[in-house]
């Protein structure tokens, strides 16, 4: 563990599991406070609408379990402080070289292919969380093969493919918790206002064509940015749209 790991915030390293979320929401019942469970292999990952998540070997998965202040709204706004903590602890195992960009709405992006993705899982019922568990998986040495994403979905990378920067996943960790912690201080102290402001600073594609894909339908228009809930707002020949959940393609 790393002089600058912080306080308060446990942490599990494990061989191998299904999956690190799963991991996580086994061990919430017994938690009261955040603990970050890593682990170098996993079985059956897991990532946004229930997709499989490839994980090469020498990658990172790691996931956090926190017990967040306010709903479910409050909540969801996490995945952006996330975002935030991948970007810096990216930016420093990659070096200043490294084009890092954030794309709506789970996704980091190093010389634009995907590096990253979030997926967010709760505890509660209703609008109270009692517990929310952040996953986290990066291509620290190896990106899964183009044929295992979606049609039209951004190629995947890994660090080392794009900067020659061997990284390790408890290394990685090492990088991630802390940033982590001084976004998550910064979204509890302050509110969301000033993480909706560094996100849109690091948006890929802001105020150019993207397609919104929700529910078998698709918008096309140009990107404004987010709104004052995290919400996807996009400049349509038809009016502005404001989408709170959808999956984004670039392009337009």
């Amino acid at each position: 563990m790393s002089d600058t790991w912080p306080e308060g915030v446990g942490r599990h390293v494990l061989a191998r599991t299904d999956s690190t979320n799963s991991e996580a929401m086994r061990l919430a019942p017994q938690l009261s406070g955040p603990v970050w469970v890593m682990a170098h292999q996993q079985a059956a990952a897991r990532g946004r609408r229930g997709r499989e998540w490839v994980m090469p070997a020498g990658n990172f998965a790691g996931s956090l379990f926190l017990r967040p202040k306010g709903g479910a709204a409050s909540a969801a706004q996490i995945s952006f402080v996330a975002a935030l903590a991948l970007y810096d602890a990216l930016g420093d195992a990659c070096g200043p070289a490294a084009r890092l960009s954030i794309k709506w709405p789970n996704d980091v992006l190093l010389n634009g292919g995907k590096v990253a993705g979030i997926l967010l899982e709760s505890v509660g019922s209703g609008r109270e969380v009692s517990g929310l568990v952040v996953g986290i998986g990066v291509n620290l040495s190896a990106a899964p093969e183009a044929a295992a994403v979606e049609a039209r979905a951004i190629a995947p990378v890994s660090v080392l493919g794009e900067t020659g920067f061997s990284v390790g996943a408890e290394e990685f960790l090492d990088l991630l918790a802390p940033a982590f912690a001084r976004w998550l201080a910064q979204f509890e102290t302050y509110g969301f206002a000033p993480i909706r402001q560094a996100w849109l600073a690091r948006a890929a594609k802001l105020g150019e064509p993207i397609v919104a894909r929700m529910a078998g339908t698709e918008s096309h228009g140009v990107f404004e940015g987010i709104d004052e809930t995290g919400a996807l707002v996009l400049n349509t020949s038809s009016g502005r749209q404001v989408l709170p959940a959808a999956d984004v393609f670039f392009g337009g």
